[in-house]
Formats: structure tokens, C-alpha cells, sequence
């Protein structure tokens, strides 16, 4: 079994066949799909989704790029939907330097409120984080002054002592198509250094299909291919490493077994 940890199933790009997707990845052994809001309307969808698809849980949020689009309300709106039981994280949140859609403060703004709002409903974060490690690290420093941090570094790129001080500091690494490209060599190292109870999976549907797919819309029956490479890379079998990633997103979101 194994555990899409963050996907966009709310977008244009599966509207036409949304059920067929759901049920693929479930053929393919896709039993959880985490449906990830970036805006107040697409949280809403999001949190749609996870009611009418069993296997499928929501996370809410206003993504970094997104802040400065946010219309007064939408922050409330975030909030009162993270008091859905099908919602299983906040975020996605974070930092992103490499597009200007949003000023710096801004984005800070929002994932400091991201992260408040972690502590206090104990729900776990979902950080995006593009050329801005440095910046997210000190306010994850920051928050975790006034408690525990439970969260993941989605779409993980960073190099190993980044991702050794998220772990040091309470969060899980994620994994996405990106490791399994033939250029990665760099970033599959630095998924080995990442501990059995610390690594996640995710496809980050439609964006990032695996290799042997690339240019190719992916969707989470696409898992498999990120998890046979990082499988491979730290020397376990792909069934192992599927039931220790399964747990370990089992854990961080606070799901039961089915």
C-alpha cells in the first residue's frame, strides 16, 4: 500500500476524469491521497473531495504564491475549514523566492499564521519552499520556541543538512517525482541520509510526473515509480519501504490503518 502524501486533485487538469483517477490509484495500490489546497476556494474543493472520495483526506491553506491574491475572509475561511474532520494538515504554506507573485512579508505573514494555527488545532503544516530554505528554517526555529512542530518539507530539493535540521526540528522529508530524474543523482544522496521514520512520498499531481512519465500529466497511481527509485536508493525492498512510508504518513497526518 502506499500513501500520496500530497497531491492537487482539485485542478482543471483531472476534471474531465476525476473518478477514473481515484479509482487507478487505488488499482495501483494508492489507498490515501492527500488533496492539498493553495487558496481559500480550493481548500474548500479540496475538503469536497475528501468527503466524496473515501480514500481521499484534505489539507487547507493559502500557498505562499497565492498570499497576495488573498481576499479579506479568506484566512477565516482557511481557518474554519481546518475544523473538518476529513482535514488531515494545514498548508500548503511556506516561502517562495524564485517567483515575485508575492512580497516576502506577506508570504511570511501567512505561514507564521499557518504555523500558530498548527500549534493550536495540533494539525500538521505543509511547507513549499523554492530558493528560500535559509528564511524558512529561522521561522520554523522560531515557532518551535513555543512548541513542539509537527509538519512536512513537501517536494523536498534541499541538501542534506537542510533536511537533517527539519527532522532535528519534528518534520517529516517528502520525496516527489523529481528524485527519480536522471540528473538527480544529488538529491537521491540526500534521500538516503533521511531516517526510516522520518521519509514520506507524494506525486504533487498533475506537476512532477516520475520518470519513466515525464511530460506526461501525472496522477498518484504514478507513486510507485518514486518509490521503486528511493526504494532502490536506500537498499530496501520496495514493499518494505511502501509499508514504512505508509506509516510514517500514517503518523504524521494522524490516520488509522484501514
Amino acid at each position: 500500500m502506499l500513501f500520496d502524501t500530497h497531491a492537487h486533485l482539485d485542478q482543471e487538469e483531472f476534471d474531465a476524469d476525476r473518478d477514473a483517477v481515484v479509482r487507478r490509484a487505488h488499482d495501483a495500490g494508492v489507498t490515501r491521497i492527500v488533496a492539498v489546497g493553495t487558496t481559500a476556494p480550493t481548500s474548500r474543493r479540496c475538503v469536497e473531495l475528501a468527503h466524496q472520495f473515501p480514500g481521499v483526506l484534505a489539507a487547507v491553506g493559502i500557498q505562499p504564491n497565492y498570499t497576495a491574491q488573498a481576499a479579506a475572509g479568506d484566512w477565516d475561511l482557511v481557518v474554519a475549514a481546518a475544523e473538518d474532520p476529513r482535514v488531515v494538515a494545514l498548508g500548503e504554506t511556506g516561502l517562495d523566492r524564485h517567483w515575485d507573485y508575492a512580497p516576502l512579508e506577506v508570504q511570511q505573514d501567512y505561514f507564521d499564521r499557518h504555523l500558530r494555527l498548527s500549534q493550536e488545532r495540533r494539525l500538521p503544516f505543509i511547507v513549499h519552499t523554492r530558493e528560500s530554505d535559509a528564511d524558512v528554517l529561522a521561522m520554523l526555529r522560531e515557532a518551535r520556541t513555543r512548541g513542539p512542530l509537527s509538519g512536512v518539507m513537501h517536494s523536498f530539493t534541499g541538501s542534506a543538512e537542510t533536511a537533517a535540521v527539519c527532522v532535528e526540528l519534528g518534520l517529516f522529508i517528502s520525496f516527489a517525482g523529481m528524485v527519480t530524474f536522471k540528473k538527480s543523482e544529488a538529491l537521491r544522496a540526500v534521500a538516503a541520509t533521511v531516517p526510516a521514520d522520518r521519509i514520506v512520498i507524494e506525486t504533487d499531481s498533475p506537476y512532477l510526473s516520475p520518470h519513466p512519465l515525464r511530460g506526461k500529466p501525472n496522477e498518484p497511481a504514478h507513486l510507485v515509480h518514486t518509490a521503486r527509485v528511493l526504494a532502490e536508493v536506500r537498499g530496501v525492498s520496495l514493499e518494505d519501504f511502501s509499508r514504512e512510508t505508509t506509516a510514517n504518513a500514517r503518523r504524521l497526518f494522524g490516520v488509522a490503518e484501514s
